[in-house]
């Protein structure tokens, strides 16, 4: 097998091990980004997301990202996803999130998905 060969397989092996270790929930999207729990009033970008209060965990969840793929809508029938994955970096806290729930900004959030959707199903992965 030639090197190339052995990198393909490698670079699809690793990503579905990779997804197979994701966490399944939903997400949402916002449009205000400052302030923001983790940043005051600094701006970190637009590819960002407020984390639900068992992942913020008292801010032990700022700076960190997560690689986010929509795995299909929460209404019966519903295709908003969009294909590819979107990486985002935590600068905030969600407090009426549920535990499976992240909110991402508007722009990352039409990255994997229609916005008209509103909520979508995910998969995540740090």
């Amino acid at each position: 097998m030639t090197i190339a060969r052995v990198m393909i397989v490698f670079t699809i092996a690793s990503s579905l091990f990779c997804m197979a270790l994701a966490k399944s929930g939903k997400a949402t999207f916002y449009t205000d980004y400052t302030p923001s729990a983790c940043y005051e009033n600094k701006g970190e970008g637009t590819m960002i997301a407020a984390a639900n209060p068992s992942l913020y965990d008292n801010g032990k969840a700022c700076g960190k990202r997560y690689k986010i793929r929509c795995t299909g809508g929460t209404n019966h029938g519903d295709k908003p996803c969009r294909k590819g994955h979107v990486t985002v970096k935590i600068v905030d806290l969600c407090p009426d999130c549920s535990d499976d729930q992240l909110d991402l900004s508007q722009e990352a959030f039409e990255k994997i998905a229609n916005p008209d959707a509103g909520v979508v199903r995910i998969n995540y992965v740090k």
